[in-house]
């Protein structure tokens, strides 16, 4: 079963290739994603790495979390489900 990481600190330089390749040394990547800002389209300092199986992720979390990566100290843990949020308040009515 696949498991999905959440990646903190991760440069603003690197891009989805650079952290895929990274985290191959763990296991097999299936996947890997930095989150851009949309309105100005640079990363916002961290992404996703999800992996082909468990063993594989719990190994990058060992083997990453606190470490130093491109000079910047990595945060790793296993993701958790996007939380719902609350309706954005609609400021184009009056009241």
């Amino acid at each position: 079963m696949a498991k999905k990481l959440y990646v903190g600190g991760v440069p603003y330089s690197t891009n989805d290739e650079i952290l895929r390749k990274y985290f191959e040394q763990a296991g097999e990547v299936t996947s890997a994603t930095i989150i851009m800002d949309r309105a100005t389209n640079r990363s916002k300092g961290f992404g996703f790495v999800e992996f082909a199986n468990d063993a594989d992720a719990d190994n990058a979390v060992s083997m990453f979390n606190g470490k130093e990566f491109e000079g910047r100290k990595l945060t790793v843990n296993e993701a958790r489900p996007l939380e719902p949020r609350a309706p954005r308040r609609d400021f184009n009515t009056r009241g």
